[in-house]
């Protein structure tokens, strides 16, 4: 089943679901280009099978996290363009904050390239 996720107001963002459980994750080879903006800017690349949040904090992107679960919501984003999709069925979101855009980094993996707003 894909759900798939336009923001009010915005075209590009999009979520994605796989078509079944861990396999529907792998990509082998593939990595996107990661654009963050707000209180921290930079410029990352996501490879296939790891979260934003570890693609980031593996070439020193400190991106805020705690929990790395999908509860805390310490990294909390919102997203500006591209596709996303879920490690987990439902992340710490509620489905308004969902329809904004806002995802959670740390159960999320590229499946385009993004571009990504870190509030505060």
């Amino acid at each position: 089943m894909t759900n798939q996720h336009k923001p009010s107001g915005e075209k590009e963002a999009r979520l994605a679901r796989p078509k079944a459980g861990p396999a529907g994750f792998e990509a082998i080879g593939t990595d996107y280009r990661v654009e963050l903006q707000g209180r921290l800017q930079a410029i990352f690349r996501s490879p296939a099978g790891q979260s934003l949040l570890q693609a980031a904090l593996a070439q020193g992107v400190a991106l805020p996290s705690s929990c790395r679960n999908g509860t805390c919501r310490a990294c909390l984003c919102k997203l500006v363009a591209g596709e996303i999709a879920y490690r987990i069925e439902w992340p710490g979101l509620s489905r308004e904050e969902k329809a904004e855009g806002w995802i959670l980094p740390c159960v999320a993996e590229s499946r385009s390239d993004l571009r990504l707003f870190l509030p505060g």
